[in-house]
């Protein structure tokens, strides 16, 4: 698979999010499957796998996806690209003698989940506005400095943020939410990552399965830990109002011979040279799948007719928003559609 460049670091052109190995998606596969499938995307030609300390903490514990991956790729360990976040809670300062101290504490204990002695990349998962972002940037320098980590980066957060965490240390990476039908990101945050060597990694690149084609009017979300019954553009009414974006992309995976899911990530790796998706499946034939766009390339024609047809659709719905409950260290999806505009909401820090 062709590589990209996230700061410094070299990865493959798609990752895989590896979250719904633990957490997100209804009842998980069972561990051995889990590892499997992360090895056979290692061999399909991934090097670049993404994970969170807080995922597995709704259904198993927090560490639990970050354990997963390390049994995974350890074997592997030097040959692949390993990003994990933390959460930064004020009670995690006010405990530690300086935020450097708070940080490198969630960082050690990430590296003896993952089974490592370095993390690749390394997340403030949120902005939490009772703790200096400045602060966790000057600690991020601190620690590439000491070879704990090789970079870092941002996950939902807004240009000024960004602009302001860079001055203090080069950020590697942003991971925002970005897709066909979340494009709020094109209008600052990505031209600021082009500009200022930094890679763009969008999370939920196919819109929680939507863009698929694979979640219709009649699917019917698990009961448990599955997120997707909370995001509003995967409402009933939503699902069907935007079958016209769905048709867009059938159109062309059939002049493609490729897949929705592998169209709509052809389309993001054509956009943008810093752009490398993360789709997030506990599905091995899925992963594959969606790594296979690695093989779908549009011309700059092809590109010019789809983005012109996407831009003529219009979106209904959007995808959603967490937030962090930080004295209970869990998280809540809001199930609810919030009075915000559309384009400024999928970039803002939560």
């Amino acid at each position: 698979m062709q590589k990209r460049k996230l700061g410094n670091l070299e990865v493959s052109a798609i990752g895989v999010g590896c979250m719904g190995f633990s957490h997100g998606y209804g009842k998980v596969p069972e561990a051995d499957y889990s590892i499997n499938a992360m090895r056979k995307a290692f061999e399909a030609g991934c090097n670049f796998f993404d994970t969170a300390e807080v995922y597995g903490d709704v259904v198993f514990y927090p560490g639990h996806n970050e354990e997963l991956v390390g049994k995974a790729l350890g074997s592997v360990r030097k040959e692949v690209v390993l990003a994990t976040k933390l959460h930064l809670r004020p009670d995690d300062v006010a405990t530690s003698p300086s935020v450097y101290d708070a940080v490198k504490s969630h960082l050690v204990a990430s590296m003896k989940r993952l089974a490592t002695d370095y993390v690749d990349l390394y997340y403030l998962h949120r902005i939490n506005e009772e703790v200096s972002f400045e602060e966790v940037a000057a600690a991020m320098g601190r620690l590439i400095e000491e070879g704990l980590i090789r970079g870092w980066g941002l996950s939902q957060v807004d240009v000024e943020t960004l602009a302001k965490a860079h001055a203090v240390t080069p950020v590697s990476a942003v991971q925002n939410i970005y897709s066909m039908v979340e494009r709020g990101c094109e209008a600052e945050v990505i031209p600021y990552c082009v500009s200022h060597n930094i890679g763009f990694v969008p999370f939920s690149p196919i819109a929680s399965g939507f863009l698929s084609g694979k979640v219709t009017v009649d699917t019917k979300f698990e009961e448990v830990d599955d997120v997707r019954k909370f995001v509003p553009q995967l409402k009933k009414e939503n699902i069907a109002a935007n079958q016209p974006i769905l048709d867009v992309l059938a159109d062309f995976s059939k002049r493609k011979n490729a897949t929705n899911a592998q169209i709509s990530l052809a389309w993001m790796l054509h956009k943008y040279p810093n752009v490398v998706p993360i789709p997030g499946s506990k599905n091995l034939e899925r992963i594959l799948e969606n790594l296979g766009a690695a093989n779908v390339s549009l011309t700059d024609d092809e590109f010019t007719q789809l983005e012109t047809a996407l831009n003529a659709c219009t979106v209904h719905g959007h995808r959603g928003f967490a937030t962090p409950l930080y004295r209970t260290s869990k998280w809540q999806w809001l199930p609810v559609e919030l009075p915000v505009e559309p384009a400024r909401a999928t970039c803002w820090p939560l």
